[in-house]
């Protein structure tokens, strides 16, 4: 069940991930991770909480369009919680004639065959009836597993103590009260971009409902002024409810600009609200905003009387593209 998955999502911090093939896993300090929906949020999350580390994220079929040489100087990634995502075969077959050094990590499927055939190095992730999306823990730490990334891995214990979901539950339930009947926009710096992203996502995939996000401080040159509600183009805006999701540790010139954004969104009668980012490390603010956006989601669908975990229309598409 959803809610008892967001009460234990601490406790997957505990999980200690096996690299299988392990002498086949050889030393890389750049990155290529490829995944879809769910299976590539712990890699915006790696490029959030350590920026410094090169990993790029493809989410498409075939692989991004870098040269040879960088290519070949990257661990490429399969991530595919299910084994079976088709962008992410189709990039193994691509990889594979390039002759790439890949690593992979899924719950079961395809994938995992592959990887045992070809005797690659990877991860099975344990197998259970978590949606992706709620995997992110999980798939962090094989992902770390995969980079060799044995200092962050041990950083990423402490959370199974630092993270508190049952008290995020009564903040969530206010949030989603003061949305229900609007279309969330979440807002952040661009450093927040992923945990931005997630939030959408969650409100798509748990709430089932059409939400959106930006960052700053792009959107203050363009997407702001879609919003000025003039004449007959306020009756079009009026249904946007917007997040801004503050973080202490920000640019204090993103911060204003924060600030300033939010008066005129309310000067002009938009409803908006300020979540702060709580957390003593990088890594607890971000993991701690997840699981509020994780409760926030799951009491929108409540509200609206929708079934919060599953995924229907994807599984229709997928059927349907398989014609």
């Amino acid at each position: 069940m959803l809610p008892n998955d967001i009460k234990t999502y601490h406790k997957q911090f505990e999980y200690e991930p096996v690299v299988e093939n392990a002498g086949k896993l050889k030393k890389f300090s750049k990155f290529l991770v490829i995944g879809m929906g769910g299976s590539h949020l712990a890699a915006d999350l790696i490029n959030a909480w350590h920026p410094e580390i090169d990993v790029v994220i493809w989410s498409d079929y075939g692989l991004p369009k870098l040269t040879d040489k960088d290519l070949k100087d990257r661990l490429v990634i399969l991530s595919s919680y299910s084994g079976n995502t088709e962008e992410v075969i189709d990039a193994f077959a691509a990889a594979k004639a390039k002759k790439l050094s890949m690593a992979a990590l899924a719950a079961h499927g395809k994938l995992i065959t592959l990887a045992e055939k070809n005797k690659l190095p990877y991860v099975k992730l344990p197998e259970g009836h978590l949606q992706p999306r709620m995997a992110t823990p999980l798939e962090l730490k094989a992902t770390l597993a995969l980079m060799g990334e044995k200092a962050l891995l041990a950083e990423t214990k402490l959370l199974v103590h630092q993270l508190h979901p049952v008290q995020e539950e009564h903040r969530a339930k206010e949030l989603a009260r003061k949305l229900y009947g609007n279309v969330p926009v979440i807002y952040a710096s661009d450093r927040n971009r992923a945990v931005a992203y997630n939030w959408k996502i969650k409100f798509n995939e748990t709430g089932k409902v059409p939400a959106f996000y930006n960052v700053l401080p792009e959107l203050n040159h363009n997407e702001m002024t879609g919003f000025d509600a003039k004449a007959k183009a306020t009756a079009i805006s009026r249904n946007f409810h917007f997040v801004i999701l503050k973080d202490g540790d920000d640019d204090r010139r993103i911060m204003k600009r924060m600030n300033v954004l939010e008066k005129l969104y309310r000067d002009r009668g938009f409803k908006t609200e300020v979540v702060l980012l709580q957390g003593k490390t990088r890594a607890a603010k971000i993991f701690n905003a997840l699981n509020l956006a994780d409760w926030t989601a799951y009491h929108t669908a409540k509200m609206y009387g929708t079934e919060p975990e599953q995924v229907p229309m994807v599984e229709e598409f997928k059927k349907l593209i398989a014609r």
